[in-house]
Parts: C-alpha cells; structure tokens; sequence
C-alpha cells in the first residue's frame, strides 16, 4: 500500500511540473513572436528594428548556446550602448524558459 501510494504521489507532482512548464508555442507567441516572428525569423517591424535574428539559419542557431539564450531570456538583453533590445522574460519559470528555448530551436531548417 505505501509503494502504491508513493508512485501516485510520484506520478502527481511529475504531471504538476508538466503543467507549470506550460505550453512552450503558447508561451513563444504571447512573449517573443512580436519581435522574433511566428515563423522565428525576425521579420516583424520590431525584429527589423531591433535586429532579431533568424533562428530558422542553421549558422544562427549553431552560433547560439543553450545558456546564452537562457540568460537572455531570463535577464534580458542589451545592446554595446546599454539600450535595451529585449526585456527579460515576466511570470516565466525556469522550466518554462528551457522550453521556449526548446522550441526556439525548432524554427532551424
């Protein structure tokens, strides 16, 4: 009885984590589509604007590490003159930051 009722609770805290990570696409298009585009190129007005790059080039996504982009999402980014080029990610846990990272490298063709 107690190994039964371990592998629930087990089993409900694991699906709980996979709830709070959230909907890596959800989340992707409510913060970052604006700039980054739907499609990951950074061909919005703000991507332009701002310089996003185009995650769907292989060379682009090779150039960037895993945790640079964490902590660009986390942190933020700013440019060489400290203007900001992106604010850092609001409401967003760590698991949730590693997914939109996952799907980020999705866009790679």
């Amino acid at each position: 009885m107690k190994k039964l009722l371990i592998l629930t609770i087990t089993m409900l805290a694991a699906g709980g984590l996979t709830v709070a990570a959230g909907d890596a696409k959800e989340n992707y298009e409510k913060a970052c589509a604006k700039c980054h585009g739907a499609d990951g190129k950074g061909q919005t007005k703000m991507g332009i604007k701002l310089g996003a790059k185009d995650y769907t080039d292989a060379k682009v996504q090779a150039e960037l590490k895993d945790d640079a982009a964490l902590k660009a999402i986390k942190d933020g980014l700013k440019d060489k003159d400290d203007k900001v080029l992106m604010k850092p990610a609001e409401n967003f846990s760590d698991a949730d930051i590693k997914a939109l990272v996952t799907y980020m490298r999705t866009f790679k063709k």
